[in-house]
Protein backbone atom coordinates (compact mmCIF):
# COMPACT_ATOMS: atom_id res chain seq x y z
CA UNK A 1 0.00 0.00 0.00
CA UNK A 2 1.37 3.40 -0.97
CA UNK A 3 1.56 6.11 1.65
CA UNK A 4 3.12 9.49 2.15
CA UNK A 5 5.57 10.32 4.92
CA UNK A 6 7.92 13.13 5.92
CA UNK A 7 11.63 12.34 6.03
CA UNK A 8 14.34 14.61 7.34
CA UNK A 9 17.94 14.02 6.34
CA UNK A 10 21.16 15.98 6.12
CA UNK A 11 22.90 16.42 2.82
CA UNK A 12 26.31 17.94 2.22
CA UNK A 13 26.91 19.67 -1.09
CA UNK A 14 30.36 20.82 -2.10
CA UNK A 15 30.70 24.33 -3.37
CA UNK A 16 32.75 24.95 -6.51
CA UNK A 17 35.35 26.70 -4.33
CA UNK A 18 35.79 23.63 -2.12
CA UNK A 19 36.28 21.40 -5.16
CA UNK A 20 38.83 23.84 -6.58
CA UNK A 21 40.66 23.84 -3.25
CA UNK A 22 40.96 20.06 -3.23
CA UNK A 23 42.40 20.19 -6.74
CA UNK A 24 44.98 22.75 -5.58
CA UNK A 25 46.04 20.50 -2.70
CA UNK A 26 46.88 17.58 -4.98
CA UNK A 27 49.17 19.61 -7.29
CA UNK A 28 52.94 19.17 -7.18
CA UNK A 29 55.20 22.22 -6.97
CA UNK A 30 55.66 22.50 -10.73
CA UNK A 31 51.97 21.98 -11.48
CA UNK A 32 51.05 24.48 -8.77
CA UNK A 33 53.36 27.10 -10.29
CA UNK A 34 51.66 26.62 -13.65
CA UNK A 35 48.25 26.92 -11.97
CA UNK A 36 49.26 30.19 -10.28
CA UNK A 37 50.60 31.55 -13.57
CA UNK A 38 47.36 30.58 -15.31
CA UNK A 39 45.31 32.36 -12.63
CA UNK A 40 47.46 35.49 -12.95
CA UNK A 41 46.92 35.51 -16.71
CA UNK A 42 43.16 34.90 -16.52
CA UNK A 43 42.32 37.18 -13.60
CA UNK A 44 43.54 40.78 -13.92
CA UNK A 45 42.38 41.47 -10.34
CA UNK A 46 45.13 39.14 -9.04
CA UNK A 47 48.74 40.24 -9.00
CA UNK A 48 52.07 39.49 -7.35
CA UNK A 49 52.53 41.32 -4.09
CA UNK A 50 55.54 43.62 -4.07
CA UNK A 51 54.84 45.44 -0.83
CA UNK A 52 52.85 44.38 2.19
CA UNK A 53 49.76 46.51 1.88
CA UNK A 54 46.57 44.70 2.80
CA UNK A 55 44.44 47.63 4.03
CA UNK A 56 42.49 47.83 0.76
CA UNK A 57 41.83 44.11 0.79
CA UNK A 58 40.68 44.11 4.44
CA UNK A 59 38.35 47.01 3.75
CA UNK A 60 36.89 45.24 0.76
CA UNK A 61 36.47 41.86 2.50
CA UNK A 62 33.87 43.34 4.82
CA UNK A 63 31.59 44.01 1.84
CA UNK A 64 31.87 40.63 0.12
CA UNK A 65 28.49 38.95 -0.17
CA UNK A 66 29.55 35.46 -1.17
CA UNK A 67 32.87 35.02 0.59
CA UNK A 68 33.93 31.47 1.39
CA UNK A 69 35.60 31.06 4.79
CA UNK A 70 38.75 29.04 4.17
CA UNK A 71 40.94 30.04 7.08
CA UNK A 72 38.85 29.15 10.15
CA UNK A 73 40.10 25.57 10.22
CA UNK A 74 43.58 24.23 9.66
CA UNK A 75 42.23 21.12 7.96
CA UNK A 76 40.01 20.33 5.01
CA UNK A 77 36.74 18.85 6.24
CA UNK A 78 36.33 15.05 5.97
CA UNK A 79 33.02 15.56 4.11
CA UNK A 80 34.92 17.11 1.22
CA UNK A 81 37.09 14.02 1.00
CA UNK A 82 34.06 11.82 0.38
CA UNK A 83 33.60 13.59 -2.92
CA UNK A 84 37.03 12.36 -3.98
CA UNK A 85 36.71 8.87 -2.49
CA UNK A 86 37.54 7.23 -5.83
CA UNK A 87 41.26 7.77 -5.20
CA UNK A 88 43.51 4.72 -5.53
CA UNK A 89 44.09 4.60 -1.79
CA UNK A 90 44.94 0.90 -1.72
CA UNK A 91 48.12 1.60 -3.70
CA UNK A 92 49.76 2.78 -0.49
CA UNK A 93 49.11 -0.46 1.34
CA UNK A 94 50.90 -2.61 -1.22
CA UNK A 95 52.92 -0.67 -3.75
CA UNK A 96 55.61 -1.82 -6.11
CA UNK A 97 57.78 1.12 -5.11
CA UNK A 98 57.57 0.45 -1.36
CA UNK A 99 60.33 -2.12 -1.22
CA UNK A 100 63.15 0.38 -1.57
CA UNK A 101 63.81 4.09 -1.25
CA UNK A 102 64.81 5.29 -4.71
CA UNK A 103 66.65 8.51 -5.44
CA UNK A 104 65.39 10.75 -8.21
CA UNK A 105 67.78 12.50 -10.57
CA UNK A 106 66.86 15.67 -12.45
CA UNK A 107 66.49 15.19 -16.21
CA UNK A 108 67.57 17.68 -18.83
CA UNK A 109 66.65 17.22 -22.46
CA UNK A 110 66.36 18.85 -25.86
CA UNK A 111 64.09 17.84 -28.75
CA UNK A 112 61.53 15.07 -28.39
CA UNK A 113 62.08 11.46 -29.47
CA UNK A 114 59.59 11.83 -32.34
CA UNK A 115 61.33 14.98 -33.60
CA UNK A 116 64.69 13.22 -33.41
CA UNK A 117 63.39 10.39 -35.63
CA UNK A 118 61.62 12.77 -37.99
CA UNK A 119 64.78 14.79 -38.56
CA UNK A 120 66.57 11.61 -39.65
CA UNK A 121 63.70 10.43 -41.84
CA UNK A 122 63.68 13.70 -43.79
CA UNK A 123 67.27 13.11 -44.92
CA UNK A 124 66.04 10.28 -47.19
CA UNK A 125 65.10 11.12 -50.78
CA UNK A 126 61.39 10.30 -50.66
CA UNK A 127 58.68 11.88 -52.78
CA UNK A 128 56.11 14.09 -51.05
CA UNK A 129 53.44 11.38 -50.77
CA UNK A 130 55.80 8.69 -49.41
CA UNK A 131 57.28 11.17 -46.92
CA UNK A 132 53.79 12.05 -45.67
CA UNK A 133 52.97 8.35 -45.20
CA UNK A 134 56.33 7.64 -43.54
CA UNK A 135 55.77 10.56 -41.13
CA UNK A 136 52.41 9.07 -40.22
CA UNK A 137 53.95 5.63 -39.59
CA UNK A 138 56.59 7.32 -37.45
CA UNK A 139 53.87 8.78 -35.26
CA UNK A 140 52.86 5.26 -34.19
CA UNK A 141 56.24 4.54 -32.56
CA UNK A 142 56.01 4.42 -28.77
CA UNK A 143 58.60 5.48 -26.18
CA UNK A 144 60.22 2.01 -26.28
CA UNK A 145 60.81 2.39 -30.02
CA UNK A 146 58.17 -0.15 -31.09
CA UNK A 147 55.20 -0.06 -33.44
CA UNK A 148 52.69 -2.15 -31.53
CA UNK A 149 49.75 -1.55 -33.87
CA UNK A 150 48.74 -3.80 -36.75
CA UNK A 151 49.81 -2.62 -40.19
CA UNK A 152 46.21 -2.94 -41.40
CA UNK A 153 45.08 -0.50 -38.68
CA UNK A 154 47.74 2.00 -39.76
CA UNK A 155 46.61 1.62 -43.39
CA UNK A 156 43.00 2.38 -42.36
CA UNK A 157 44.09 5.45 -40.37
CA UNK A 158 46.15 6.80 -43.28
CA UNK A 159 43.04 6.63 -45.47
CA UNK A 160 40.72 8.16 -42.85
CA UNK A 161 43.05 10.92 -41.64
CA UNK A 162 45.22 11.73 -44.66
CA UNK A 163 42.77 10.68 -47.33
CA UNK A 164 45.48 8.59 -49.02
CA UNK A 165 44.80 5.04 -50.13
CA UNK A 166 47.91 2.93 -49.55
CA UNK A 167 48.48 -0.82 -49.61
CA UNK A 168 49.70 -2.89 -46.68
CA UNK A 169 52.79 -3.84 -48.72
CA UNK A 170 53.65 -0.18 -49.31
CA UNK A 171 53.51 0.61 -45.58
CA UNK A 172 55.68 -2.42 -44.76
CA UNK A 173 58.19 -1.37 -47.45
CA UNK A 174 58.52 2.16 -46.00
CA UNK A 175 58.80 0.70 -42.52
CA UNK A 176 61.53 -1.84 -43.31
CA UNK A 177 63.54 0.16 -45.87
CA UNK A 178 63.49 3.55 -44.17
CA UNK A 179 62.09 3.74 -40.63
CA UNK A 180 63.90 0.65 -39.36
CA UNK A 181 67.15 2.14 -40.68
CA UNK A 182 66.93 5.08 -38.28
CA UNK A 183 68.94 5.53 -35.12
CA UNK A 184 68.73 4.05 -32.48
CA UNK A 185 69.07 0.68 -34.19
CA UNK A 186 65.99 -1.45 -33.73
CA UNK A 187 63.51 1.42 -33.72
CA UNK A 188 60.29 0.70 -35.64
CA UNK A 189 60.27 -2.99 -34.69
CA UNK A 190 56.92 -4.69 -34.26
CA UNK A 191 58.07 -7.14 -31.57
CA UNK A 192 61.13 -8.06 -29.53
CA UNK A 193 62.24 -10.80 -31.92
CA UNK A 194 62.32 -8.40 -34.88
CA UNK A 195 64.10 -5.76 -32.76
CA UNK A 196 66.93 -8.14 -31.82
CA UNK A 197 67.28 -9.43 -35.39
CA UNK A 198 67.59 -5.88 -36.77
CA UNK A 199 70.39 -5.16 -34.31
CA UNK A 200 72.19 -8.43 -35.12
CA UNK A 201 71.94 -7.64 -38.85
CA UNK A 202 73.95 -4.46 -38.22
CA UNK A 203 76.83 -6.39 -36.64
CA UNK A 204 79.83 -7.82 -38.45
CA UNK A 205 79.21 -11.45 -39.35
CA UNK A 206 81.10 -13.75 -36.99
CA UNK A 207 80.45 -17.26 -35.75
CA UNK A 208 78.98 -15.87 -32.49
CA UNK A 209 76.70 -13.41 -34.31
CA UNK A 210 75.57 -16.12 -36.77
CA UNK A 211 74.70 -18.46 -33.88
CA UNK A 212 72.94 -15.67 -31.97
CA UNK A 213 70.84 -14.82 -35.02
CA UNK A 214 69.95 -18.49 -35.50
CA UNK A 215 68.76 -18.72 -31.88
CA UNK A 216 66.57 -15.59 -32.17
CA UNK A 217 65.23 -16.52 -35.60
CA UNK A 218 64.45 -20.20 -35.05
CA UNK A 219 64.38 -20.86 -31.30
CA UNK A 220 63.18 -17.57 -29.84
CA UNK A 221 60.60 -19.12 -27.47
CA UNK A 222 63.15 -21.50 -25.95
CA UNK A 223 65.58 -18.62 -25.51
CA UNK A 224 63.01 -16.40 -23.75
CA UNK A 225 62.01 -19.21 -21.40
CA UNK A 226 65.70 -20.01 -20.74
CA UNK A 227 65.41 -23.63 -21.79
CA UNK A 228 69.17 -23.85 -22.27
CA UNK A 229 69.41 -27.63 -22.34
CA UNK A 230 66.84 -27.79 -25.14
CA UNK A 231 68.78 -25.15 -27.08
CA UNK A 232 72.03 -27.09 -26.73
CA UNK A 233 70.36 -30.24 -27.99
CA UNK A 234 68.58 -28.55 -30.95
CA UNK A 235 71.66 -26.60 -32.05
CA UNK A 236 74.12 -29.42 -31.32
CA UNK A 237 76.60 -27.10 -29.60
CA UNK A 238 78.54 -27.09 -26.35
CA UNK A 239 77.48 -25.21 -23.24
CA UNK A 240 80.44 -22.85 -23.72
CA UNK A 241 79.41 -21.89 -27.26
CA UNK A 242 75.80 -21.39 -26.15
CA UNK A 243 76.95 -19.08 -23.37
CA UNK A 244 79.02 -17.00 -25.84
CA UNK A 245 75.99 -16.66 -28.16
CA UNK A 246 73.64 -15.70 -25.33
CA UNK A 247 76.15 -13.15 -23.99
CA UNK A 248 76.14 -11.64 -27.48
CA UNK A 249 72.32 -11.36 -27.39
CA UNK A 250 72.39 -9.81 -23.91
CA UNK A 251 74.45 -6.92 -25.27
CA UNK A 252 71.53 -5.95 -27.54
CA UNK A 253 69.00 -3.32 -26.48
CA UNK A 254 65.45 -4.71 -26.06
CA UNK A 255 64.00 -1.19 -25.86
CA UNK A 256 65.98 1.01 -28.27
CA UNK A 257 63.70 4.01 -27.80
CA UNK A 258 64.44 4.19 -24.08
CA UNK A 259 67.94 5.50 -24.80
CA UNK A 260 66.39 8.71 -26.04
CA UNK A 261 62.82 8.87 -24.74
CA UNK A 262 63.82 8.46 -21.08
CA UNK A 263 65.67 11.76 -21.37
CA UNK A 264 62.77 13.55 -23.06
CA UNK A 265 59.70 12.14 -21.34
CA UNK A 266 59.79 14.74 -18.59
CA UNK A 267 61.28 18.04 -19.61
CA UNK A 268 61.22 19.34 -16.04
CA UNK A 269 63.43 18.76 -13.04
CA UNK A 270 61.89 16.81 -10.21
CA UNK A 271 61.67 19.52 -7.57
CA UNK A 272 61.07 18.48 -3.95
CA UNK A 273 57.91 19.91 -2.41
CA UNK A 274 59.35 19.61 1.12
CA UNK A 275 62.75 19.66 2.77
CA UNK A 276 63.65 17.72 5.90
CA UNK A 277 66.96 18.40 7.64
CA UNK A 278 68.49 17.60 11.02
CA UNK A 279 69.41 20.44 13.37
CA UNK A 280 70.79 19.68 16.86
CA UNK A 281 69.53 16.08 16.53
CA UNK A 282 66.01 17.37 15.84
CA UNK A 283 64.06 17.17 12.61
CA UNK A 284 63.14 20.40 10.86
CA UNK A 285 60.57 20.59 8.06
CA UNK A 286 60.14 23.33 5.49
CA UNK A 287 58.00 23.66 2.39
CA UNK A 288 59.47 24.69 -0.94
CA UNK A 289 59.06 28.47 -1.17
CA UNK A 290 57.74 28.07 -4.68
CA UNK A 291 54.55 26.77 -3.02
CA UNK A 292 54.09 30.13 -1.26
CA UNK A 293 53.74 32.81 -3.94
CA UNK A 294 53.06 36.29 -2.61
CA UNK A 295 49.80 37.27 -4.27
CA UNK A 296 47.31 40.03 -3.56
CA UNK A 297 44.12 41.55 -4.90
CA UNK A 298 44.91 44.40 -7.26
CA UNK A 299 44.45 47.79 -5.55
CA UNK A 300 43.67 49.24 -8.98
CA UNK A 301 40.64 46.98 -9.34
CA UNK A 302 39.50 47.76 -5.79
CA UNK A 303 39.65 51.47 -6.56
CA UNK A 304 37.80 50.93 -9.84
CA UNK A 305 34.98 49.09 -8.02
CA UNK A 306 34.64 51.89 -5.44
CA UNK A 307 34.60 54.48 -8.20
CA UNK A 308 31.93 52.68 -10.20
CA UNK A 309 29.74 52.20 -7.12
CA UNK A 310 29.83 55.94 -6.36
CA UNK A 311 29.03 56.86 -9.96
CA UNK A 312 25.36 57.82 -10.40
CA UNK A 313 25.32 56.55 -14.00
CA UNK A 314 26.99 53.33 -13.06
CA UNK A 315 27.02 50.28 -15.27
CA UNK A 316 25.74 47.27 -13.29
CA UNK A 317 27.38 44.76 -15.67
CA UNK A 318 30.77 46.38 -15.11
CA UNK A 319 30.29 46.30 -11.33
CA UNK A 320 29.32 42.61 -11.44
CA UNK A 321 32.39 41.82 -13.60
CA UNK A 322 34.76 43.68 -11.25
CA UNK A 323 33.24 42.06 -8.18
CA UNK A 324 33.51 38.57 -9.66
CA UNK A 325 37.17 39.06 -10.51
CA UNK A 326 37.97 40.49 -7.07
CA UNK A 327 36.04 37.71 -5.31
CA UNK A 328 37.93 35.12 -7.33
CA UNK A 329 41.27 36.74 -6.54
CA UNK A 330 40.43 36.94 -2.83
CA UNK A 331 39.47 33.26 -2.79
CA UNK A 332 42.66 32.23 -4.59
CA UNK A 333 44.88 34.13 -2.14
CA UNK A 334 43.13 32.46 0.83
CA UNK A 335 43.17 29.05 -0.90
CA UNK A 336 46.95 29.20 -1.28
CA UNK A 337 47.31 29.77 2.47
CA UNK A 338 44.95 26.89 3.18
CA UNK A 339 46.88 24.64 0.79
CA UNK A 340 50.15 25.50 2.54
CA UNK A 341 48.63 24.74 5.98
CA UNK A 342 47.25 21.40 4.78
CA UNK A 343 50.53 20.31 3.15
CA UNK A 344 52.59 21.22 6.23
CA UNK A 345 50.12 19.56 8.59
CA UNK A 346 50.17 16.23 6.73
CA UNK A 347 53.92 16.20 6.05
CA UNK A 348 54.63 17.03 9.68
CA UNK A 349 52.55 14.04 10.72
CA UNK A 350 54.41 11.75 8.29
CA UNK A 351 57.78 13.07 9.47
CA UNK A 352 56.79 12.51 13.11
CA UNK A 353 55.47 9.01 12.37
CA UNK A 354 58.71 8.01 10.58
CA UNK A 355 60.97 9.97 12.94
CA UNK A 356 63.44 7.12 13.47
CA UNK A 357 64.05 6.73 9.76
CA UNK A 358 64.53 10.44 9.09
CA UNK A 359 67.05 10.66 11.94
CA UNK A 360 69.07 7.58 10.94
CA UNK A 361 68.43 7.00 7.23
CA UNK A 362 68.11 3.25 7.86
CA UNK A 363 65.24 1.80 5.75
CA UNK A 364 64.70 -0.88 8.39
CA UNK A 365 63.57 1.88 10.75
CA UNK A 366 60.58 2.69 8.50
CA UNK A 367 57.45 1.84 10.48
CA UNK A 368 54.36 0.24 8.91
CA UNK A 369 52.17 3.16 7.87
CA UNK A 370 48.95 3.40 5.88
CA UNK A 371 46.87 6.43 4.97
CA UNK A 372 44.48 5.78 7.83
CA UNK A 373 47.27 6.18 10.39
CA UNK A 374 48.01 9.73 9.28
CA UNK A 375 44.33 10.54 8.76
CA UNK A 376 43.49 9.61 12.38
CA UNK A 377 46.57 11.33 13.76
CA UNK A 378 45.65 14.79 12.44
CA UNK A 379 41.92 14.46 11.85
CA UNK A 380 41.78 14.94 8.07
CA UNK A 381 40.19 12.71 5.47
CA UNK A 382 42.05 9.76 3.97
CA UNK A 383 41.59 11.22 0.51
CA UNK A 384 43.39 14.42 1.51
CA UNK A 385 46.37 12.43 2.80
CA UNK A 386 46.37 10.44 -0.42
CA UNK A 387 46.41 13.57 -2.57
CA UNK A 388 49.30 15.09 -0.66
CA UNK A 389 51.40 11.91 -0.73
CA UNK A 390 50.62 10.68 -4.22
CA UNK A 391 52.72 12.93 -6.47
CA UNK A 392 54.92 14.99 -4.17
CA UNK A 393 58.56 14.61 -3.20
CA UNK A 394 60.53 15.25 -0.04
CA UNK A 395 64.24 16.08 0.10
CA UNK A 396 66.00 14.41 3.03
CA UNK A 397 69.66 14.09 4.11
CA UNK A 398 69.59 10.67 2.39
CA UNK A 399 68.11 11.65 -0.97
CA UNK A 400 64.88 12.84 -2.59
CA UNK A 401 61.96 10.41 -2.34
CA UNK A 402 58.35 10.15 -3.41
CA UNK A 403 56.30 10.64 -0.23
CA UNK A 404 54.07 7.64 -0.88
CA UNK A 405 57.14 5.37 -0.80
CA UNK A 406 57.10 5.71 3.00
CA UNK A 407 53.71 3.99 3.20
CA UNK A 408 53.66 0.22 3.65
CA UNK A 409 51.60 -2.58 5.15
CA UNK A 410 52.15 -4.11 8.58
CA UNK A 411 53.62 -7.54 9.31
CA UNK A 412 54.49 -9.41 12.52
CA UNK A 413 57.86 -11.12 13.07
CA UNK A 414 58.58 -14.15 15.28
CA UNK A 415 59.04 -11.90 18.31
CA UNK A 416 55.56 -10.46 17.84
CA UNK A 417 56.96 -7.08 16.84
CA UNK A 418 55.33 -5.03 14.09
CA UNK A 419 57.54 -4.53 11.05
CA UNK A 420 57.09 -2.82 7.70
CA UNK A 421 56.75 -4.70 4.43
CA UNK A 422 59.54 -2.39 3.19
CA UNK A 423 61.93 -4.18 5.56
CA UNK A 424 60.79 -7.57 4.23
CA UNK A 425 61.29 -6.45 0.63
CA UNK A 426 64.73 -5.09 1.43
CA UNK A 427 65.84 -8.42 2.93
CA UNK A 428 64.22 -10.30 0.04
CA UNK A 429 66.12 -8.19 -2.48
CA UNK A 430 69.41 -8.75 -0.62
CA UNK A 431 68.86 -12.53 -0.55
CA UNK A 432 68.18 -12.62 -4.30
CA UNK A 433 71.25 -10.47 -4.99
CA UNK A 434 73.47 -12.92 -3.10
CA UNK A 435 72.05 -16.09 -4.67
CA UNK A 436 73.98 -18.32 -7.04
CA UNK A 437 72.64 -17.31 -10.45
CA UNK A 438 73.35 -20.80 -11.80
CA UNK A 439 70.93 -22.15 -9.20
CA UNK A 440 68.67 -19.29 -8.02
CA UNK A 441 66.44 -19.56 -4.95
CA UNK A 442 62.83 -20.63 -5.43
CA UNK A 443 60.06 -18.79 -3.55
CA UNK A 444 59.92 -21.67 -1.05
CA UNK A 445 63.65 -21.38 -0.40
CA UNK A 446 63.39 -17.59 0.01
CA UNK A 447 60.58 -18.11 2.54
CA UNK A 448 62.84 -20.49 4.51
CA UNK A 449 65.76 -18.00 4.41
CA UNK A 450 63.57 -15.20 5.81
CA UNK A 451 62.18 -17.58 8.44
CA UNK A 452 65.73 -18.24 9.70
CA UNK A 453 66.14 -14.47 10.05
CA UNK A 454 63.01 -14.27 12.19
CA UNK A 455 60.44 -13.26 9.55
CA UNK A 456 57.46 -15.54 9.00
CA UNK A 457 56.58 -14.92 5.36
CA UNK A 458 54.54 -17.42 3.36
CA UNK A 459 55.58 -18.54 -0.11
CA UNK A 460 52.60 -16.75 -1.69
CA UNK A 461 53.59 -13.51 0.04
CA UNK A 462 57.15 -13.92 -1.26
CA UNK A 463 55.76 -14.32 -4.78
CA UNK A 464 53.60 -11.22 -4.33
CA UNK A 465 56.48 -9.05 -3.08
CA UNK A 466 58.79 -10.38 -5.79
CA UNK A 467 56.27 -9.38 -8.46
CA UNK A 468 55.96 -5.92 -6.91
CA UNK A 469 59.75 -5.60 -7.02
CA UNK A 470 59.69 -6.65 -10.72
CA UNK A 471 61.91 -9.66 -9.98
CA UNK A 472 61.22 -12.70 -12.19
CA UNK A 473 60.78 -16.29 -11.00
CA UNK A 474 63.84 -18.44 -10.24
CA UNK A 475 63.94 -20.06 -13.70
CA UNK A 476 64.08 -16.65 -15.40
CA UNK A 477 66.93 -15.49 -13.12
CA UNK A 478 69.07 -18.47 -14.06
CA UNK A 479 72.34 -17.95 -15.91
CA UNK A 480 74.54 -20.47 -17.70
Amino acid sequence: MLKQQLLQKGQHKLSPQQIRLMKLVQLSTLDFEQRVQQELEENPALELEEEENCSDLEEYSDTLENEVNLTEDQNISPEIDEYFSDDEIEDFKINSQNYTMKKYIPIISGISFQEYLKNQLHTFHLNEKDLLIADFILGNIDDDGYIRRKITSIVDDIFLILGIFVSKEKVEKLLVNYIQKLDPIGVGSRNLQECLLIQLDQKKITQEVFLSKKIIQNYFESFVKKHYKKLQKKLGITKKNLKIAIDQIKKLNPKPGKIYSDNTKNLDHIIPDFNIYISDEKLELSINQRNIPELKVSSLYLDMLRSYKKNIKRNEKTIVFLKQKIDSAKWFVDAIKQRQNTLMLIMNAIMDYQKEYFLTGNPIKIKPMILKNISKKIGVGISTVSRVANNKYVNTPYGTFLIKSFFSEKMINQEGKEISSIEIKKLLGESIDKENKKKPFTDVKLSEILKKKGYLVARRTIAKYRDQMHIPVARMRKNL
